[in-house]
C-alpha cells in the first residue's frame, strides 16, 4: 500500500511537472514574457485563473518574473462576490505577491449603457486591468483563456455569423480593447479545461466556481453545458481537437488573405497615420483590375478600408460594393461609399427625401433623416459586435434584426399596449402615461415607433421596449436620434 501510494504521488508530481514544462515552453516559443518582466495577472477566482497564477508563480524564479495580482468585482453574486474577493486576496498575501482590486456595480453600468449585463461587466473589468496596467508600468496582462474556451467561442461566433478572421478565435496575445497599448496573453491556451482541472487537485488550488457558468440563461453556457456535449457525444468524440485544428487554419488563410489584399492596394501609402475615405472624385492610381482577383481578396480589400477608416459595415454592404462598381450604398446618416474598378472606396454627402402622411410616416433603408410632428428623426442600422454604446442625448439603441427594415412613426392611439425594458409584460400606454404623470392634454402629441407589424418599440419618454434591447445575441443595431421639438413636452434628453 506505501509504495502503491509513493507510485501515485510520483505520477501527480511528473503530472504537475509537464503541465509547467508545457506552459513555459509555450511561453517561450511564443515570446509571450521576457525574462525579467512585470506581470499583471487577472484573477477571478474560479479555477482557470487560479491555476493560472499558481502556474506563473511557480515559474516565476526562474524566469525572474514579477508578478502582481487584480481582482475585479463585478458585485452581481451578492455574498459570493464578496467571498471571490476575499479567496483572491488571501492567495496573493500567501503567495506574497501584490495585490490591487476595484469594484463596480456592473447591473447600474448596463441599465444606464442600454447594454447586456455580460458586455457591461467585461468593458468595465477591461477597463480596470489596463487603468492598473499603466499606472503599475504593466505591459502585459496575463488572462486564464484555455482551449475549450476557444471551442465555446468558435460556436458562439459561428451561430451569430463572423469572418474567417473571427473563427480564428482568440490569440495568444493581442492588444486591450481598453488600451492598445497594453497586450492580453493567454499563456493557458494550449491547455483543456480537464488539464486545468487535474492540476488543481494535484496541487490543491484553491478556487471558487461561479454558479452563474452553470446557468443556461447566455448563450455561451448553453453551448458549453448543452451544444458542445451533445456533439461529443453522438457525432464528433475528438471534437475540441478538430476545432481547435480548423480554427488554426482558418486563421492562417485569413491572415494570408489579408497580406495578399493589403499588397493588392498600390492607391495606399506607407505611413502609419489614420486613414479616411477619400471625397468621390478622386481617382485611384492603381496597376491592378480589382475584377481580376478572388472574391475572398475582394472582400479583404474592402473590408480593409472600412476598418482603417472607422466604419463599422457588415456582409451585405461589403457585397453591394464587390457586386456593383460606382454604385453608391448608405453607410450611415447622410453618407454613403462607392468603389471604383481598382477596389478603392470614397464617400460622399448624401441628402435623403421621405414622402409621409400628417398622421403616419413610413422608412426603410440603411439610414436617413426624416421630419415628423415637428420633429427631425435620425435613424442608422449598423453591425452590432458588442461595445459599449455612446451615451448621447435623444439616443437610443435597438436590436435591428427583431425590428425589421421597416418603421413607422405615428402618435399614440387608444388601446395601444407597450412593453418598456424591464416590464414583465405588456401593458395600456395610457396606463403607463399616467404613472409618468404625463397630462392628458398631451399625450396624443407624443410620438411612438412601431415595427411593420405594428408592435411598438419606442415611446417618446418612456424607457425602450423590452423585446428590443441590445443582447450579447445581437449582431446589428438600430442607432435612433431625435431633436426636440413641438411633438411633445417630454423628451429623454
Amino acid at each position: 500500500m506505501l509504495l502503491f501510494a509513493k507510485c501515485l504521488q510520483k505520477k501527480q508530481h511528473d503530472g504537475v511537472s509537464q503541465f509547467l514544462q508545457r506552459a513555459e515552453s509555450e511561453i517561450h516559443q511564443r515570446g509571450l514574457f521576457s525574462r525579467g518582466q512585470k506581470i499583471l495577472v487577472a484573477v477571478s477566482g474560479g479555477v482557470d485563473s487560479m491555476v493560472l497564477l499558481h502556474t506563473l508563480h511557480l515559474c516565476a524564479p526562474k524566469n525572474r518574473w514579477k508578478i502582481s495580482v487584480a481582482h475585479f468585482n463585478h458585485q452581481l453574486r451578492g455574498r459570493a462576490s464578496i467571498a471571490d474577493e476575499k479567496l483572491v486576496q488571501q492567495v496573493a498575501q500567501k503567495l506574497k505577491l501584490p495585490f490591487c482590486v476595484d469594484r463596480a456595480d456592473v447591473k447600474k453600468f448596463a441599465a444606464q449603457a442600454k447594454i447586456s449585463i455580460e458586455m457591461a461587466a467585461r468593458q468595465l473589468r477591461h477597463e480596470f486591468f489596463a487603468r492598473v496596467a499603466r499606472e503599475q508600468k504593466f505591459s502585459s496582462v496575463a488572462l486564464a483563456q484555455h482551449a475549450d474556451d476557444q471551442v465555446e467561442l468558435f460556436f458562439l461566433r459561428l451561430l451569430r455569423g463572423t469572418s474567417g478572421e473571427g473563427l480564428a478565435g482568440m490569440k495568444w496575445r493581442s492588444a486591450s480593447s481598453a488600451d492598445k497599448k497594453i497586450s492580453l496573453i493567454r499563456p493557458l491556451l494550449g491547455f483543456s479545461k480537464a488539464e486545468v482541472l487535474e492540476f488543481a487537485a494535484t496541487e490543491k488550488v484553491r478556487f471558487r466556481d461561479d454558479a452563474t457558468n452553470f446557468s443556461n440563461d447566455f448563450l455561451r453556457n448553453r453551448i458549453r453545458n448543452e451544444l458542445l456535449p451533445l456533439l461529443t457525444k453522438n457525432y464528433q468524440p475528438g471534437l475540441t481537437k478538430a476545432v481547435l485544428r480548423l480554427m488554426e487554419i482558418t486563421g492562417a488563410e485569413s491572415e494570408f488573405v489579408s497580406a495578399v489584399a493589403r499588397a493588392s492596394r498600390p492607391w495606399v501609402s506607407n505611413n502609419k497615420g489614420g486613414a479616411k475615405l477619400e471625397t468621390h472624385g478622386r481617382e485611384a492610381r492603381a496597376t491592378a483590375t480589382f475584377d481580376k482577383l478572388s472574391v475572398a481578396v475582394q472582400r479583404k480589400v474592402l473590408q480593409q478600408q472600412f476598418v482603417e477608416a472607422g466604419i463599422v459595415t457588415d456582409f451585405e454592404l461589403v457585397e453591394q460594393l464587390r457586386a456593383s462598381p460606382e454604385k453608391f450604398v448608405s453607410v450611415s446618416l447622410e453618407f454613403s461609399v462607392a468603389r471604383d474598378v481598382a477596389g478603392k472606396i470614397s464617400g460622399r454627402r448624401q441628402s435623403v427625401v421621405e414622402k409621409f402622411r400628417d398622421d403616419e410616416l413610413k422608412v426603410s433603408g440603411r439610414a436617413g433623416r426624416v421630419e415628423f410632428g415637428g420633429r427631425k428623426f435620425d435613424w442608422a442600422f449598423k453591425k452590432y459586435g458588442g461595445a459599449r454604446v455612446s451615451q448621447q442625448p435623444r439616443t437610443e439603441f435597438f436590436d435591428a434584426d427583431k425590428i425589421g427594415g421597416e418603421i413607422i412613426l405615428r402618435y399614440w392611439r387608444a388601446g395601444d399596449r407597450f412593453q418598456p425594458i424591464g416590464l414583465r409584460s405588456a401593458a395600456k400606454l395610457q396606463d403607463l402615461f399616467v404613472n409618468a404623470k404625463v397630462p392628458a392634454t398631451e399625450r396624443r402629441r407624443l410620438g411612438l415607433a412601431t415595427t411593420a407589424a405594428g408592435e411598438i418599440f419606442w415611446v417618446e419618454g418612456l424607457r425602450i421596449g423590452e423585446r428590443f434591447k441590445l443582447t450579447p445575441e445581437t449582431k446589428r443595431q438600430l442607432v435612433w436620434r431625435f431633436e426636440k421639438g413641438p411633438m411633445g413636452l417630454i423628451g429623454l434628453g
